[in-house]
């Protein structure tokens, strides 16, 4: 090269071939390829987890579309999809198998509501024998009951938890042959009050005289008697803060249960017999009292004996029946 010469510049150029329509389609088709099999394991799997009735159930859909198996417009059974409804091979059912279904059913509802409510019956006999126990305490401690606290019998019946105040010679609840209370009987009840409403149930009032009659053409009788003893005792109850809502039955027995059946004349059979019924008794009574037998009501001898002692009157002289007699 001379010099001063400029120096000779060549350029290659490189013809580059393209793929023609070939380009990027098999990527394409090697995505769709993958997704399919994608697809045909998925279902694989499925059929796999899937039961013998269900598997019936979609190859009788595949089948016949408008077989027994597809449900709706579209025949499709949303069923098959979520697996909770499996397919039955017919739609009738056995009479035979609903009816033991049935019987079951009602059974279990059966055992259920009677555990439902021996819990209620041991929950309200306990309730009840914690009100026995304060109310022996207080009758115990409280000066209002001292007077007369060997005249208070306190025990438990079928019906409930039974309260009696009785007569004791020379010690009687009421003037004699009427029905106002001495005011060491009305301050008892006034007391009893607050105590009976700690529970939620209902009580009975009754009334008892003893045998001895008023006379043969007495228009006012030992029913009568009775029955104004009652209501007095219930109005010393509701003055001491028992509410009248929670009475259930005030009735007057005249003499027709005695405490003692073997000395009808005794001061003890005039009494004032309080039960605070159970639920169920007087659920009962203020149905019209269907299923309550009446002597259980009045029954005196229908518990078993308490470790209270109950006061033991002894036998009447017949100078003091004729006293009492001459009282009323």
């Amino acid at each position: 090269m001379e010099k001063g010469a400029q120096p000779s510049i060549i350029i290659v150029k490189k013809k580059v071939h393209g793929h023609g329509h070939h380009g990027g389609s098999w990527k394409v088709a090697l995505a769709d390829f993958m997704t399919a099999m994608m697809a045909f394991f998925l279902l694989l799997w499925l059929m796999g987890s899937t039961s013998k009735e269900e598997q019936r159930a979609i190859s009788g859909y595949f089948t016949d579309p408008g077989s027994e198996f597809a449900i709706g417009e579209g025949g499709a059974n949303p069923g098959l999809i979520n697996m909770e409804q499996p397919q039955k091979e017919s739609h009738t059912e056995d009479p035979e198998a609903k009816n033991q279904n049935d019987n079951e059913n009602t059974s279990k509802q059966t055992i259920d509501e009677e555990s439902i409510k021996r819990e209620l019956e041991r929950i309200e006999r306990e309730q009840l024998e914690e009100l026995q126990k304060q109310m022996q305490e207080q009758i115990e401690q409280d000066a209002v009951f001292q007077q007369i606290k060997d005249q208070i019998i306190v025990d438990f019946t079928a019906l409930g938890l039974r309260i009696q105040i009785v007569d004791k010679d020379k010690r009687p609840m009421f003037d004699s042959g009427s029905a106002r209370l001495k005011d060491y009987s009305e301050a008892v009840l006034n007391a009893l009050g607050p105590l009976l409403n700690k529970v939620p149930n209902k009580i009975s009032v009754t009334g008892h005289t003893d045998s001895t009659p008023y006379g043969m053409a007495a228009s006012y009788t030992n029913w009568e008697l009775s029955a104004d003893r009652a209501n007095a005792a219930r109005r010393a109850l509701q003055e001491g803060g028992y509410p009248e809502a929670k009475m259930a039955t005030v009735q007057g027995m005249g003499s027709a249960a005695p405490y003692l059946p073997d000395n009808p004349s005794a001061p003890i059979n005039r009494r004032i017999a309080i039960i605070v019924l159970k639920k169920a008794v007087a659920d009962a009574l203020s149905n019209g009292g269907s299923g309550i037998d009446s002597d259980d009501l009045i029954d005196s001898t229908d518990a078993a004996p308490t470790e209270e002692a109950e006061p033991q009157p002894r036998i009447m002289t017949q100078k003091e029946v004729d006293e009492a007699t001459d009282r009323k």
